[in-house]
């Protein structure tokens, strides 16, 4: 694979830039402990199989579905909220990907951009305190915007120009490339999705267990 052949590349944040989907998962977890203990882990169990959906939808699907009735909780404002204290605190600590420094430099004529299910506002505040913002030369993007409706828009007004590659840690990562024609690497290491082995068994894909690795392959093929 050659990475510096590729005009765009579009990185999924959690789990792929940011060692954060633990971070996620566990602020899930407390965000919707005052329902109880059986709630909160069908919540953390709704959240990881639908890896990459937006906090919005699933703490509405939690109310809609999971809640249960006639036990007093929070709101999805309150929901929202509870989460979003927590995460924040949670992403300034988080380890961030060994060797995308390096990655950058040696694909440094390829437009970067993250397409991401967390809060686009967060995201940005984030990567600006982390000092990753100016990596991204074509964007951060996040909720409550897709990844689908992120990735269309970003190929319709040219900002993702192809040939295209997506890194990504999920299965609904794979679908948003596979459907806008981008090629896909998965990154295994910090991913929650359990059953990417027999998933991407059925699929012609790269598979890594860091974007080192990922990097080590390119400089090993120059």
């Amino acid at each position: 694979m050659n990475l510096s052949a590729y005009r765009s590349i579009v990185f999924d944040c959690d789990g792929v830039i940011l060692d954060s989907n633990r971070v996620k998962t566990d602020a899930f977890y407390n965000a919707t402990l005052p329902y109880g203990e059986k709630a909160a882990e069908a919540m953390v169990d709704y959240h990881v199989r639908n890896g990459g959906i937006s906090r919005y939808r699933k703490f509405a699907y939690f109310l809609e579905h999971l809640a249960p009735a006639g036990v007093p909780g929070p709101d999805l404002q309150a929901l929202l909220a509870a989460y979003a204290t927590e995460v924040k605190t949670g992403l300034l600590a988080c380890e961030v990907a060994g060797g995308l420094e390096a990655f950058r430099k040696h694909t440094g004529g390829t437009r970067w951009m993250v397409a991401s299910g967390g809060d686009q506002a967060e995201l940005r505040e984030l990567f600006e305190a982390r000092g990753l913002l100016d990596w991204f030369d074509g964007g951060i993007f996040g909720s409550p915007d897709t990844k689908e409706e992120i990735v269309k828009r970003e190929l319709e007004n040219g900002n993702v120009r192809m040939p295209a590659l997506f890194i990504g840690d999920s299965r609904y990562d794979h679908q948003v490339a596979h459907e806008n024609g981008l090629d896909f690497v998965f990154l295994s290491r910090w991913s929650e999705f359990a059953g990417w082995k027999d998933y991407f068994a059925a699929h012609d894909t790269t598979i890594k267990s860091t974007m080192k690795d990922l990097f080590a392959q390119e400089e090993g093929s120059n």
